[in-house]
């Protein structure tokens, strides 16, 4: 089969991967034909093979500028002149980092391994001599399928009675309404996007056959798939800009070092020597701590009972959801329930509305059950006398005129189902009312053919040609559908032509969006106004109009329009000039408008949001057809709906809007390129899609949730991972600023205070987890938290970690560590390993008790971690007789020098935390007290 005819390539399907078309011929059961080599059709998401992986994973470590100077820190140690000391002391750090970071992208290459094999392994039935099942892998010509597609197909046949089939895309865009698709012709030129089904969709009635034309990765759905961003929060941004501070600072201390002994000698391997004697400035152990901290949150999260079914999908940006300024929002319906209620039909002299639905029946049950006629119209009658009567006969028409047109104008399907007692084919036969259900692709026409059953006329059978209607009387009304014009985001309408079977009349019945329609119905004053209004009151508006049309008009514009279908060039811009050369002076038949309920709770939750300090911005597209953004102040407004939203924290002068606009009749996964250009971008899961979900950083099950992600674990993870920054930083610069004094003291000797175990167990073991207990630290608690949105206002200046509080820290360190090292200095008796001993011990008992300063609301856990780091010191003295004198250490003189040193360095810290929440404590505090 060539997939390229005169008319030239399919527009839906893609041409080998190449920029050019090409053709592609399908042989059926003549594989040995094949001209061409295909990829084997198999799906791979993983970045790394068995090969690429180990040099993969380092590279993409090296190529930052801080892991590769590590790196040629520990590769320095080589060289003779350069060594300070043992080389395990720069390889097990260096070492371990790495090793995190294998183990995590292995475990994520796992993930993915397992996935893409169940989608691979999937099974299908293949179409040879004999048949046989296979794998999804193994696709290959023409196959037999009643589930998921396994590849790009063409759709040849159906096991339904009507020659079509309903799929279900739910994989691709997300939306879980069926889909019509038409089987190809051997006769038609050009194939649509109707005679092709794309990999992953579900058949959800029948079963088809098709043949296979792409697979691997020139499927659609891959060659449409752009890589996500790697998403950088701003708190990363924030540490790594204090982190080129350090670096700054560890090349002035090693330059003033060497220009105090006046350059003398080698110098320049002295500033090498120092360079790594002072490397501590930068806690290489930073970044595995925050990354480690992510974790901790992400799990915390998924694990919050009260926002249950909550997803973090990227666990590199927790922090983020504390530093949220603006939400940018789209305009559909995942901020409600997806559940469409007809309100309001305005006929522009009067409006119906719940209340008065039961006038449009008795217009309906009027017009079909009076004894004189058997259908409509009604105009063909003769007129009754009575002006009252005349009056009512006018009214009836223009109410029964609006209901069929919207009986007819959709794409729905009705399909019947077995209730237990009637069987299929019995129901459809009978047309059941029981055993009736309407699918389309979108819930606003479903909930359209449902309100004109409720009033009287139930659409009851549908196929490609045909419509049948059931009037109040029980007759049905036959229509034969000549053509139909699917509704497009460009064109934001639909329209179908349609024959009554009964009087032989030809209709061309159009709905759309009043941005349109106002240019396509005949002149009439009310009707912008009445669209506004019912816009107001939260209502999806849709405007309905017909055309009455002669045989010959119809012959004529048929002419045209296959003529256009089988051009060669400009063939869509020829087929949409033939259809509006129809689309002029329409009649205006009617108003629609329909409801999409609100979720639980949205509104508190927005003025949640916005007492936080969040503006929330609504992108929408006005009649103008330009973006505009609306601040949404206090009042909120029922048509304020979202589908997604993306979270930035830009500054209010520079809002980067790169979310691209999406109509409000889309499809999940519209949203799935604005989503993965937000900063941070949340997901609601819709009952209608989840793509736009499933590509968002973190996805929720109702909109209601985002308060409680936001205001409790937003504002805990980025202070906690400011708390917890801060301490590393602390623990590194405590241990610098020690070595600093020591080799000033020393004649600016570039000799290293700690060697061997001492620099390891310092930042692991002694001091690891209380420091990393902060992650589970809280100054509020939640139901605070969420009474309290101002509390997350304070956050959004960023002071928890600012250059302000950056700088208290680095003063704390500097003192802490100049008071240690001194005392010890001061204190030690006549041998070096005392020294060593007295400031160790002191260091490591100030870090522990910095860390219990530092908490706001104790964790069993913490209390752990404390005792677990002072015991595991305290045991580890009997194995560094080589760094400290065991004797000394049982003495009580190094007792008291221990605590006479830690008091210095830790109680007037103690004292400036006591007065500072005394006189001036922060908001937080005076809600806990």
């Amino acid at each position: 089969m060539d997939s390229k005819h005169r008319g030239g390539c399919c527009e839906c399907l893609r041409c080998c991967g190449r920029r050019d078309p090409r053709p592609r011929t399908v042989w059926l059961g003549h594989p040995e034909k094949r001209d061409q080599r295909y990829p084997r059709n198999v799906i791979n998401n993983q970045k790394y093979n068995f090969f690429t992986f180990l040099p993969g994973v380092l590279f993409n470590q090296f190529k930052y500028f801080f892991n590769l100077y590590f790196l040629l820190l520990a590769c320095s140690q080589f060289v003779v002149e350069m060594r300070l000391g043992a080389l395990y002391t720069y390889w097990v750090p260096l070492g371990f980092v790495l090793a995190v970071t294998v183990i995590r992208e292995a475990a994520e290459e796992i993930r993915c391994y397992v996935r893409d094999k169940e989608v691979n392994s999937q099974i299908y039935s293949k179409l040879t001599a004999r048949g046989r099942l296979c794998g999804s892998s193994t696709a290959r010509a023409c196959c037999l399928v009643n589930q998921r597609v396994p590849a790009d197909m063409i759709f040849l046949r159906t096991s339904e009675k009507n020659g079509s089939c309903f799929l279900r895309t739910d994989q691709l865009d997300g939306e879980t309404d069926w889909k019509l698709r038409l089987p190809k012709h051997w006769y038609i030129i050009k194939m649509w996007l109707s005679n092709c089904l794309l990999k992953h969709v579900l058949i959800a009635s029948g079963t088809v056959v098709g043949v296979v034309l792409y697979t691997g990765r020139e499927l659609r759905s891959v060659m449409n798939t752009s890589n996500p961003r790697s998403k950088i929060g701003l708190f990363d941004l924030e540490v790594n800009c204090l982190t080129k501070i350090l670096f700054g600072a560890l090349v002035v201390v090693s330059l003033v070092m060497v220009a105090l002994q006046h350059f003398a000698g080698r110098w320049y391997l002295q500033i090498i020597r120092f360079l790594l004697l002072f490397s501590n400035i930068i806690p290489i152990s930073l970044r595995v701590n925050l990354d480690m901290g992510k974790i901790v949150y992400s799990w915390v999260i998924r694990r919050d009972s009260k926002i249950p079914g909550t997803v973090v999908r990227s666990s590199t940006i927790p922090e983020q959801l504390g530093r949220i300024s603006y939400l940018l929002t789209d305009k559909t319906g995942t901020l409600t329930q997806n559940e469409m209620v007809f309100k309001r039909l305005h006929l522009g002299t009067v409006a119906y509305g719940l209340d008065s639905m039961d006038e449009v029946q008795s217009h309906i049950f009027s017009i079909y059950t009076q004894p004189s006629l058997s259908f409509p119209p009604l105009l063909s009658q003769p007129l009754i006398a009575s002006a009252s009567s005349l009056v009512r006969k006018t009214m009836s028409s223009r109410v029964h005129e609006a209901v069929k047109a919207i009986a007819l104008c959709h794409n729905v399907t009705p399909v019947y189902e077995s209730n237990g007692v009637t069987d299929q084919a019995e129901a459809e036969r009978h047309y059941e009312d029981s055993c009736r259900v309407y699918q389309a692709s979108s819930p606003d026409e479903v909930a359209l053919v449902q309100w004109t059953e409720s009033v009287g006329l139930t659409l009851v059978g549908r196929d490609q040609s045909s419509m049948q209607l059931r009037t109040p009387g029980g007759h049905i009304l036959n229509f034969t559908i000549l053509q139909i014009f699917p509704f497009t985001y460009e064109s934001k309408r639909m329209g179908i032509i349609v024959r009554d079977e009964s009087t032989g009349e030809i209709t061309f019945y159009m709905k759309g969006a009043d941005v349109v329609m106002a240019g396509i119905v005949q002149y009439n004053d009310w009707l912008e106004e009445e669209c506004g209004n019912m816009a107001r009151e939260g209502l999806r508006v849709l405007v309905v109009a017909k055309k009455s049309l002669t045989e010959e008009q119809y012959q004529d514009f048929e002419a045209r329009y296959v003529q256009a279908k089988l051009s060669v060039h400009d063939r869509s811009l020829k087929v949409a000039t033939v259809i509006e050369s129809l689309e002029m002076e329409m009649e205006l038949l009617c108003l629609t408008g329909v409801e999409d309920q609100l979720q639980a709770d949205v509104r508190p939750t927005l003025e949640t949001l916005r007492n936080a300090g969040i503006k929330i911005l609504d992108l929408k597209k006005g009649k103008n057809k330009r973006l505009s953004i609306q601040i949404q102040a206090v009042k909120v407004d029922k048509m304020f709906c979202l589908w997604l939203f993306c979270l930035k924290y830009k500054s209010e002068q520079n809002i980067e809007l790169c979310c691209k606009y999406k109509s409000r009749e889309g499809d999940g996964g519209n949203d799935v390129s604005m989503i993965q250009e937000a900063d941070c971008g949340v997901g609601v899961e819709g009952k209608e899609g989840k793509q736009a979900s499933l590509a968002a950083d973190f996805s929720i099950t109702q909109f209601k949730h985002l308060g409680r992600l936001l205001m409790v674990h937003g504002r805990n993870s980025y202070k906690r991972s400011a708390a917890l920054s801060q301490f590393v930083i602390h623990r590194s610069l405590c241990i610098s600023t020690m070595q600093a004094v020591f080799s000033s003291v020393f004649y600016f000797a570039s000799v290293p205070l700690y060697q061997g175990f001492l620099i390891i167990g310092y930042s692991t073991i002694y001091t690891m987890f209380p420091v990393f207990s902060l992650v589970l630290d809280k100054d509020v608690k939640s139901e605070v938290a969420m009474l309290y949105p101002e509390l997350y206002k304070d956050l959004l200046k960023g002071r928890p970690l600012s250059y302000k509080t950056f700088l208290i820290w680095v003063l704390i360190s500097i003192y802490q560590g100049s008071i240690i090292m001194y005392g010890a200095l001061l204190l030690f008796e006549s041998e070096f390993v005392h020294i060593v001993a007295i400031s160790f011990t002191s260091l490591i008992l100030t870090e522990l008790l910095m860390v219990a300063l530092t908490i706001q609301t104790w964790h069993w856990l913490m209390i752990v971690a404390e005792l677990l780091s002072l015991s595991c010191y305290i045991a580890s003295l009997v194995f560094l007789h080589e760094f400290i004198d065991v004797y000394f250490i049982a003495t009580l003189s190094f007792l008291w020098k221990v605590t006479v040193i830690t008091l210095v360095s830790c109680l007037p810290l103690y004292v400036l935390k006591y007065l500072r929440r005394r006189f001036s404590p922060p908001s937080y505090s005076k809600l806990t007290s």
